[in-house]
């Protein structure tokens, strides 16, 4: 009998065991993390494609991320096996409200997804240009979406709706600190951080796991707008982001970004000060300083905008061999969304075009659906266990075991947390014509809303800092 091939996911992901779902303890419930039944559950159910709900504006380009430092002792992952190991990459910019036809330079976080097709799968690293979110718990990320879009009635974007949602949220207030500040609006694509914002895993060869964030640090240097040059350029050039991009490619100005990373041992996130999975919260690099692990270059664009950039299709739950989730709430929500969204967007074999097909081989047991445009596997076994050498997982490829405990129950997000102080210290960190930008920016944004929300909300201020509440009641004449 001829030797079987590795059984993998849609993204060439090697899987270690097919047989046993992922379960908290041996008769506990299945773990909504379990990416690898999700796929297979999925795929399964649209066997017998729409605009992007959010991030749907965006432009994106190829280029290739090299390491540079070794750090192999925290991962197995191939990619980092060694200095000077390379692997092509794909990278989506996007704004997060706006629809297809919006205007670039709005004030709104920016997508920053990347997709590293690696010899072991394709590594999607789904972030944003800012290292916090607005909530916390996957419930209420709909509601947040909602509360950003357009009113019911009118079909216009509220101010309203966006400033009761945070000001009944105060999670919200460091990412609105962010939001608001002069960084709010990247000059260009080229000119901003990327960050995982969730909390990932690595692991190693010994079974070690530790606890990262990502860092994606410009090389070209952090350059942002005023609402007055925003406002000018989007009355001249709604696509200007997305033509700076291509134009500084195309003549030969290749953007780069340093790829860091804060590495925490996974036993101190037991007593860690700071909750290590809370998406509205930073790692002070006093504690975790990031360090330099490799330089992501962007040097090729595409050939056709929708066939690359607009079915590209990002997921966390693409982690090779070496790379983990953690116990994020956000992420653990994120690893079923996405995926779930690209096979409605753009249909159940959105993994295998051009753009999203791993570079490595793929052996799985998916068959048919709309839009199977190869050969759909011709007459090979499509079921497991078999006889016939199909495709067989491997236990080499097992990520340690995460110890959970806990009673399951549905837990107040809000008690227990601290909301507060990093808006604060960033308030703090800014100089006199920072904090100056980012109450005006406050203010009129805040200007047309309820006076009972306005007071709900300068009550959040206050409590990061006194005087960042009492600036934004002066400017709206509390």
């Amino acid at each position: 009998m001829s030797k079987c091939p590795i059984m993998t996911t849609a993204a060439g992901i090697p899987i270690a065991d097919n047989q046993n779902s992922l379960t908290a303890g041996p008769r506990g419930p299945v773990l909504m993390t379990d990416h690898q039944l999700m796929e297979r559950m999925a795929h399964f159910n649209r066997e017998r494609v729409p605009e992007r709900v959010v991030h749907a504006k965006g432009a994106g380009a190829y280029g290739t991320f090299t390491v540079t430092a070794d750090i192999s002792k925290y991962t197995c992952a191939k990619l980092f096996s060694k200095v000077g190991n390379k692997c092509e990459v794909f990278l989506r910019f996007s704004t997060v409200a706006g629809e297809l036809g919006s205007a670039d330079t709005a004030r709104d976080p920016r997508g920053f997804a990347c997709k590293f097709y690696t010899e072991e799968g394709n590594w999607d690293l789904v972030g944003n240009n800012t290292p916090v979110f607005f909530v916390r718990d996957p419930l209420k990320f709909q509601d947040f979406i909602h509360s950003q879009k357009r009113h019911p009635q009118t079909g216009l974007r509220d101010n309203t709706m966006q400033w009761d949602f945070w000001s009944l949220s105060p999670e919200s207030l460091h990412q609105v600190t962010i939001l608001f500040s002069d960084r709010g609006i990247p000059a260009t694509y080229r000119n901003m951080n990327g960050y995982s914002s969730h909390t990932y895993s690595v692991w190693n060869e010994k079974g070690e796991r530790f606890w990262v964030k990502w860092h994606l640090k410009t090389m070209q240097g952090i350059k942002c707008l005023t609402n007055a040059e925003s406002a000018k350029i989007a009355g001249e050039d709604l696509d200007y982001h997305r033509r700076d991009l291509f134009n500084a490619i195309e003549k030969g100005d290749h953007p780069k970004w340093k790829v860091q990373l804060q590495i925490m041992p996974e036993k101190d996130a037991e007593t860690y000060h700071i909750h290590p999975f809370d998406l509205t919260k930073v790692w002070p690099h006093k504690d975790y300083p990031p360090v330099d692990v490799g330089i992501l270059e962007l040097n090729r664009n595409p050939e056709n905008y929708f066939a690359e950039v607009e079915q590209a299709a990002f997921e966390p739950s693409n982690m090779p061999p070496g790379f983990g989730a953690s116990p994020d709430k956000m992420l653990q929500a994120r690893i079923l969304s996405y995926a779930d969204t690209h096979r409605y967007r753009i249909g159940i074999n959105y993994a295998a075009l051009p753009v999203n097909k791993p570079r490595c081989p793929v052996n799985t047991y998916h068959r048919d659906g709309h839009m199977r445009f190869d050969g759909n596997y011709g007459g090979q076994v499509n079921y497991q266990p078999n006889s016939f050498n199909g495709p067989v997982d491997d236990k080499k490829f097992r990520e340690p075991p995460l110890k959970i405990s806990g009673d399951a129950d549905r837990y107040d997000h809000r008690k227990g947390n601290e909301d507060y102080s990093q808006a604060g210290d960033l308030y703090r960190l800014m100089n006199a014509d920072q904090k100056s930008q980012l109450i005006d920016n406050i203010v009129q944004a805040m200007k047309s809303v309820p006076r009972d929300i306005q007071e709900r909300q300068i009550k959040h201020f206050t409590a990061a800092d006194p005087d960042y509440g009492a600036r934004v009641a002066k400017g709206l004449g509390l």
